[in-house]
């Protein structure tokens, strides 16, 4: 019988073995201990082969492997058991370099087609050890326990309100409450809850959800009565934004992620991250990424830049119809994943030496020529060496370049896309040869004409600070201001441009014209309504103005001649005045806008104001620390397009009822006042009668003669003793007067 390890003595290794060299053997047997299975995954759903189809299918599959990571040896790395037949069991073994290539595959390869019949499955072999051992899993199935139904608050209850109100949030304190607008009359609590927030809340773009953002992440809250919804644990989460059809939000952090293992839905594939991907209606993260640091303007230290000044926001922009997600790396490149499963477009990102900025189309649109729908980016880039700036519209999947634009002398560019994506305005600042001087022109892009065909506006003589498209329409404002005079305290005066297209025949867009100019403003903001038509242009966070106009568009009166041949007729219903102003906000319907005064900015007077769209002051509430007003977003409407034509051709039937409305709610709301000032009365004479009941009693009582029945008695005498007098009253009137002037 061979002796065990445990009874050889050191004698019986002296032999001399120093010259052999074991490391062949030892790399080939050496036998891994349980922490090194973090690197192996175990692939399933793949095809059966036998030996001579199985170094083919190896090679196919090796290439949708190395797209996540690096097998560590190729094809020999890749295990795959052949039967007793001589076929295969249709599974692997694979193994990664690393544990984070591994959890990658596991998350980018699960799920995915390897052709029309297979479907990859890809898990960690360490999680089928840990619940394949025998007692973890069930030989038998047993059905799961299906929960008793209980009623849900509806996400959207508030839009069966039958005076069709609006709501608004608002944080003040450490407070926050959920309101309904009454226009003149105080707002209608709904829920107010302390420490409800912790940095601001937010809601999302179809107004389903109020997110509050904590130290410890983000909470979602919804229903009538705003229960929590799902929680997103994102320490230290700084910064929050929805996708347009809110069905996933991404989070920001500017410390790394620390994993605890276990804990929470986040895995160590977030550990040392700053961005996380959630899908709302799972809570589980999708995807999460470094933060890419914005770069300094040149000749400043980088670490004097403090860590929000870095940072671009928000770091992933989403395509219209959430199909698609993209980040920036400045200067370099545009990575466009796929979501859900947010693997990378193509596997490569698209570059673009010296990219500034980039924006995606807000609507899914189909250009002339074109058969399908597409998804629009566009970007800029700036003047490198003797290459001029560049501006280029790519389609999307395709990575198709549509159209491009060359510039010359550019400081700093803008894109502004047209709410239906019909147009992109590059608004470009412009340099001198001297670079002394700035001057701003328009780059308008017909994206539904036939090659995209470029307009150019260059009438502005100014810079353009501010520029807005008209939401569902074709006009756009924008407003210039001159030079500041060096050493002066004192801001340039602003002007306010209207721009709009000619009228033409048929359904197309004419060529886009200066309308009227408002000079010797302060303005810098520019408010457009919800519906369109109605803008405030206002002065915000300037602590020497905080003037607010309203515009009419479509002016229904007389139109000057010089503007007839425009889609035009504006006309300025208002100007008003709320000092201190940072923040203007529309409501969703576009009937109301508040004005507001935020302790964020400065403690001057907080608190809001809330006018109607023509200018017509409501409401003043002055609201001690007061922080954020946020009015609750809509979602689209269901009525087709022929509906909504009918109700705008019978607006004025719909108004008399609404005005009638208005009417009998506020002869309520008075008849309100009168019965709760007569219920005050009957309650005050009640209680003195009471207590001259109780006093009558306590007289009697005493024997005290009651000094009521005795002035009434002697005034009884007194009138008798007295003969009738008659009393004459001399009233003098003044039936006209006449003033006149001697010489």
């Amino acid at each position: 019988m061979a002796p065990g390890f445990d009874q050889l003595s050191d004698h019986d290794f002296e032999d001399e073995i120093e010259d052999i060299d074991f490391s062949d053997l030892k790399e080939r047997y050496d036998v891994r201990m349980e922490e090194g299975l973090d690197t192996f995954v175990v692939i399933d759903g793949l095809p059966i082969v036998n030996a001579d189809q199985k170094s083919k299918l190896l090679k196919f599959l090796l290439k949708r492997l190395n797209s996540v990571g690096t097998i560590k040896d190729g094809e020999e790395s890749i295990f795959m058991p052949m039967n007793d037949q001589g076929v295969s069991e249709g599974f692997a073994f694979v193994e990664y370099q690393t544990p984070e290539q591994a959890v990658a595959a596991t998350k980018q390869l699960h799920g995915v087609a390897l052709d029309k019949k297979h479907t990859l499955a890809v898990n960690k072999l360490t999680d089928i050890e840990k619940y394949g051992r025998e007692g973890r899993i069930d030989e038998q199935y047993v059905p799961p326990e299906i929960e008793p139904f209980s009623d849900r608050e509806h996400l959207r209850s508030w839009l069966f309100d039958p005076a069709a109100r609006d709501q608004f949030a608002m944080f003040r304190g450490d407070k926050v409450g959920v309101f309904w607008n009454n226009k003149r009359e105080p707002p209608e609590m709904i829920v107010d809850r302390t420490h409800w927030t912790q940095l601001f809340v937010s809601w999302s773009p179809y107004g389903t959800y109020l997110a509050s953002v904590h130290q410890q992440g983000v909470q979602l809250w919804g229903g009538s009565s705003f229960k929590r919804i799902k929680q997103f644990p994102h320490p230290f989460v700084s910064l929050i934004d929805f996708s347009p059809g809110e069905n996933y939000i991404t989070t920001w952090s500017h410390q790394p992620i620390v994993v605890e293992e276990g804990k929470g839905p986040l895995t160590l594939d977030e550990e040392g991250k700053h961005i996380v991907i959630w899908d709302i209606r799972t809570g589980k993260p999708l995807r999460s990424f470094v933060a890419h640091d914005l770069t300094p303007p040149p000749g400043t230290d980088p670490a004097a830049v403090p860590a929000k000044a870095k940072v671009q926001w928000p770091a992933f922009k989403w395509s219209a119809d959430e199909k698609y997600v993209a980040r920036m790396k400045p200067n370099e490149s545009i990575s466009i994943y796929e979501a859900p499963r947010m693997n990378l477009l193509d596997k490569t990102s698209v570059k673009a030496e010296g990219i500034v900025d980039f924006e995606w189309a807000p609507a899914i649109t189909q250009r002339e020529g074109v058969k399908t729908y597409e998804s629009l980016l566009c970007y800029w880039t700036p003047e490198l060496g003797s290459n001029p700036a560049k501006v280029a519209l790519m389609s999307i999947p395709s990575k198709e370049i549509v159209r491009t634009r060359n510039l010359f002398n550019v400081t700093d560019a803008k894109l502004h896309w047209q709410s239906d994506a019909k147009f992109i305005c590059v608004k470009v600042d412009r340099h001198s040869k001297s670079k002394k001087s700035l001057a701003t022109n328009l780059e308008i892009f017909r994206i539904k004409e036939k090659g995209v065909p470029v307009e150019v506006v260059d009438s502005m003589k100014d810079t353009v600070i501010n520029f807005a498209w008209e939401p569902k329409g074709d006009r756009f404002v924008l407003i210039t201001a001159g030079e500041a005079v060096a050493g002066s305290n004192v801001l340039p005066k602003t002007s306010v441009q209207f721009f709009a297209p000619e009228k033409v025949k048929g359904a197309g867009t004419g060529a886009f014209k200066h309308a009227r100019t408002f000079d010797k403003k302060n303005s810098n903001g520019i408010y457009w309504s919800p519906k369109g038509r109605f803008v405030v242009i206002a002065t915000v966070s300037v602590q020497q103005h905080s003037d607010l106009d309203f515009y009419d568009l479509d002016y229904e009166g007389e139109k000057p001649e010089s503007e007839a041949h425009l889609n035009e007729n504006i006309m300025l219903m208002n100007s008003e005045d709320h000092y201190g102003m940072t923040d203007v906000d529309w409501d969703p319907t576009g009937r109301y806008v508040t004005t507001s005064a935020s302790v964020w900015t400065h403690q001057m007077e907080n608190g809001y104001k809330l006018w109607t769209f023509y200018g017509q002051l409501l409401a003043e509430a002055p609201t001690e620390k007061f922080k954020q007003l946020l009015w609750r977003p809509r979602p689209p409407t269901m009525l087709s397009k022929e509906e909504q034509r009918t109700i705008r051709r019978n607006l004025r039937e719909y108004s008399r009822e609404f005005e009638e409305l208005d009417k009998e709610m506020e002869e309520g709301a008075n008849l309100a006042v009168v019965e709760a000032r007569r219920r005050l009365y009957m309650e005050w004479y009640s209680w003195v009668r009471e207590e001259k009941e109780l006093l009558k009693e306590e007289r009697e009582e005493l024997g005290l003669p009651d000094p009521e029945a005795k002035l009434q008695l002697e005034r009884t005498r007194s009138q008798e003793g007295e003969e009738e007098k008659v009393v004459e009253e001399v009233v003098e009137e003044v039936i006209e007067e006449t003033e006149e002037i001697v010489q």
